[in-house]
């Protein structure tokens, strides 16, 4: 009679029977989950049956167990230079890591099967990432050997190594990012090849965000109208609208429509490429504000003839926003005496500036591109005090109202404890 048992330490599955009069018990890869429980259930059937059959053989099921030789010992005509070598079935939840790939067969197999999935910017980052850190420094083990300990130790290699084009050491960020295909190709390894992930309780590191940092609507007003005039429309619609880099510098005419006074985002542009937008939410109709829509109306009359871009170099293609950025964008701030601060805060101001006029944050999220205000308020909420400079006014206005001659709430207090004193 065969059964399932359970491994408490490892939290693991073990195939429990009994073959020739002796117990035997072979322990699993898979965790103690409905699904493994069905897959091992399916095995024990299968040994019950040759085992009742008489066909049952030991090195087929378990070919790298120690026991496989033990029990074989009275049945030599079974020890063939085949069955010593045999391979579990494809199905076999007991597979055992000397029937699994290297990493740097499963990691291409896997890259393979994953970059339709992915746009042509993330692949190049993921493909980097794969062939250039993953696969020198893992390649030749076999993926089921990776151990905990050896993600761990290649995590504090990486945080010793000097960041490309810099001064400073790779950052935490920039590591979890390294981390992700790593922690998918192991992933589905394990669920592939029936073992346990090393990533279990592996956490991503923790890392300092970047503050932002929006410009005051006094400062957006000083920067377009002292940028060269063939940017002005461009920045305007940058720090109006909210748009990305890349939606801004892909965005084409056929997407413009004055009538309903609307921008669509489509598409977006990156390393060079149209691609699709960032997420399915980013997606969106953005509304044009009367400031928008005369820049708009502008840059119509200077470029809709020659590109189908809205804003286009003198040859009629997409600008290219690293060249604008160091061109136009810093020495704009240094000649202005402005922090130097990224483009891509133009997109924060127009978050901050739309909070400060009391706009309705969920139609702020659907211009942002953001499927729900969480973000908006985790991110934004703070510089809304401050803009406005309410700093809780309104609630103070709020009290006071229709208060007519009532005491000061600290005569109010002192009544209250007066009473109780009595």
């Amino acid at each position: 009679m065969a059964s399932i048992q359970l491994r408490k330490r490892t939290n693991t599955l073990i195939v429990d029977f009994y073959y020739r009069g002796k117990r035997y018990r072979e322990q699993t890869a898979l965790g103690d989950t409905p699904a493994n429980r069905i897959k091992v259930q399916k095995l024990v059937d299968r040994i019950e049956a040759d085992i009742a059959a008489g066909t049952f053989n030991y090195i087929q099921y378990f070919p790298t167990s120690p026991n496989a030789r033990k029990a074989m010992l009275d049945e030599p005509e079974k020890i063939t230079e085949t069955t010593a070598n045999a391979s579990p079935p494809a199905s076999d939840p007991i597979a055992s890591s000397s029937h699994t790939p290297l990493f740097r067969d499963f990691a291409q197999t896997w890259y393979a099967e994953k970059e339709v999935e992915w746009r042509d910017s993330y692949k190049a980052t993921v493909n980097g990432d794969v062939y250039s850190l993953l696969i020198p420094h893992f390649g030749e083990k076999v993926v089921s050997q990776i151990t905990k300990a050896d993600i761990l130790a290649f995590r504090a290699q990486l945080s010793k190594v000097t960041a490309r084009g810099k001064d400073t050491l790779v950052s935490s960020q920039r590591i979890n990012k390294i981390f992700i295909p790593l922690r998918q190709i192991l992933n589905e390894a394990a669920d592939r090849f029936n073992f346990l992930t090393p990533f279990q309780n592996v956490k991503p590191l923790k890392f300092r965000k970047s503050d932002i940092k929006p410009f005051s609507l006094d400062e957006t007003r000083l920067i377009i109208d002292s940028v060269r005039p063939d940017y002005s429309n461009y920045y305007t619609v940058r720090f109006f609208t909210g748009m990305r880099t890349g939606e801004v510098d892909g965005l084409k005419w056929k997407y413009v429509d004055f009538d309903r006074r609307q921008i669509m985002v489509r598409e977006t542009i990156v390393n060079g490429k149209e691609e699709y937008t960032k997420t399915d939410g980013s997606q969106r109709d953005i509304q044009m504000s009367s400031a928008v829509y005369e820049a708009m109306k502008q840059q119509e009359s200077a470029t809709r003839k020659m590109s189908e871009y809205v804003f286009c170099n003198l040859s009629g293609t997409p600008l290219n926003h690293r060249n604008v950025t160091r061109r136009v964008w810093y020495p704009l701030l240094r000649h202005l005496g402005l922090e130097p601060r990224r483009p891509y805060q133009c997109r924060h101001t127009a978050a901050t500036l739309w909070l400060a006029s009391g706009e309705n944050p969920e139609w702020i999220a659907r211009q942002m591109g953001h499927t729900t205000t969480e973000m908006l308020f985790r991110v934004y909420s703070r510089y809304v005090p401050n803009l406005t400079r309410q700093d809780g006014s309104a609630f103070e206005r709020l009290l006071l109202q229709g208060s007519g001659d009532r005491p000061h709430s600290s005569d109010m207090v002192r009544e209250i404890e007066e009473e109780s004193h009595e």
